[in-house]
């Protein structure tokens, strides 16, 4: 929406223009419009700074010299009778038309989604998506290495080289600082680039240079625009050695500082779902794929229209500020098919703590033609037996007529309560499996001696004896 403001302010090259136009959801950027009367009111041309050239239109009352009283009385015929002016007698709907109301529903504006991939790894999840038919979502690659983004099918609009000075297209050796920098260097570009967007996903792989250094620089310039950012990255596998493991890390810390909400799968995690003869390009190419997975199973739930229509601001509400985030895929066949799925979603190697500690829960359920309704409500059953009762969740359900006989139900866990680093979660399973050889119970030490029936607080403890007399 654009604003007025006196002419006085604007630069003096602009002083004959009628008026200085600033975007209110963007204060950083000025308009200046410059006025020419023609057969039909005014027109102009605005000058954008920073970002592209546009064009508009107003009509004589927006110019007026009236423009300090009310604006309702242009609207009246007997007012512009007084002036000189020709009487318009304007129907109710005209009306509706000037004061820019529409009661029709095409005035909807869906929200916008960007992906955005960094790097090597980022910018191979993207073609990936891309190559999965994914609607409703804008798509961008950004990278160092000039040769790898010209074989991405990614729009050559969409793809954005940064450190064009520093790096001169060759790529970031593997160096987080120079990525960083790189993206330094084109921040302007990334402003650009992000720019409209009301949720953007922030993809890569961690470990080498650009993804590495760059990812946090592009993500932090996202989130400082207001937009709702979600970052997904992958950690290296083990054998790609203990530098990258280091760096990833390093990335990762810097990463969680720019985001609403991070999303973080360990590669070696994977390997768990493939055979030991599983060649090394598939397991890169299962990684690229989980991210895949990652990104569409939130996209989905706003940009398809389902048999539940989720509210963005509902995703929002979730995900803004959420911190550290867990991801759960599971899908399944045959007769149990959506409670199976659900069942290894919240089994999932990736959630490596369990979704009771959750505040948030977002999932998505994906069915072909004959999923039922009876099927979303078994494997919603499933999840919610499992959640705090006063966790916020979320959820969708979208028909894939591709995906006939099989469910996919990806689960984003956000807004875990504060606990112990190194305390894991206890497999899911165990709440259905009883007996002491059940595997990751959660077990307290007890603060009671053998024998007694008096509790001994903790701090009267002195090597296994007490003050208190046994009973």
């Amino acid at each position: 929406m654009a604003t007025c403001v006196p002419t006085n302010l604007a630069p003096s090259n602009t002083r004959n223009s009628a008026r200085v136009l600033t975007e209110n959801n963007c204060p950083r950027r000025a308009f200046f419009m410059k006025m020419h009367k023609d057969k039909y009111g005014f027109s102009g041309s605005i000058q954008k700074l920073g970002l592209v050239q546009v064009r508009c239109a107003a009509n004589s009352h927006s110019v007026s010299p009236y423009n300090n009283q009310d604006p309702f009385l242009d609207l009246h015929p007997e007012v512009t009778m007084l002036r000189g002016e020709r009487r318009n007698d304007s129907s109710d709907e005209d009306l509706s038309e000037s004061l820019g109301v529409s009661s029709s529903p095409s005035s909807y504006n869906a929200a916008k989604i960007k992906v955005i991939g960094v790097g090597g790894g980022g910018s191979n999840a993207v073609n990936r998506m891309i190559g999965s038919s994914m609607n409703g979502v804008e798509f961008w690659i950004v990278n160092t290495d000039v040769q790898a983004m010209r074989m991405s099918p990614v729009f050559p609009e969409n793809r954005l080289q940064i450190g064009r000075e520093l790096t001169r297209g060759l790529g970031a050796g593997g160096n987080p600082e120079t990525g960083m920098n790189a993206a330094k260097e084109s921040r302007e570009s990334i402003e650009e680039a992000v720019y409209g967007a009301d949720m953007v996903f922030v993809t890569a792989g961690m470990g080498g240079g650009t993804g590495t250094g760059g990812a946090p620089v592009i993500a932090g310039v996202s989130k400082s625009m207001g937009i709702l950012t979600v970052g997904i990255v992958t950690t290296p596998f083990s054998f790609e050695g203990r530098k990258r493991a280091i760096q990833a890390q390093e990335g990762i810390t810097a990463l969680r500082d720019n985001v609403d909400t991070l999303i973080v799968i360990p590669n070696d995690k994977l390997l768990t779902a493939v055979s030991q003869s599983t060649p090394v390009t598939e397991a890169f190419n299962l990684a690229d794929d989980t991210l895949r997975q990652g990104v569409r199973g939130i996209s989905d739930i706003v940009t398809i229209p389902g048999l539940v229509n989720v509210d963005f601001a509902d995703v929002r509400t979730i995900m803004a500020n959420a911190g550290s985030s867990l991801m759960g895929i599971g899908t399944a066949t045959g007769k149990s098919r959506a409670r199976d799925a659900a069942l290894n979603a919240i089994q999932s190697p990736l959630l490596d703590i369990g979704i009771e500690r959750a505040t948030g829960i977002v999932w998505n359920i994906t069915g072909g033609n004959d999923l039922t309704l009876f099927e979303v409500n078994a494997a919603a059953e499933v999840i919610y037996d499992l959640v705090d009762p006063t966790a916020n969740l979320i959820f969708g359900a979208v028909i894939d007529p591709s995906l006939s006989g099989q469910v996919s139900i990806t689960l984003i866990a956000t807004g875990f309560k504060r606990q112990e680093e190194s305390e894991r979660r206890p497999l899911q399973a165990s709440q259905i499996t009883q007996g002491e050889t059940s595997i990751g119970i959660n077990r307290r030490s007890s603060s009671f001696t053998d024998g007694s029936l008096v509790e001994i607080p903790e701090f009267l403890k002195k090597k296994g004896r007490s003050r208190y007399p046994r009973a």
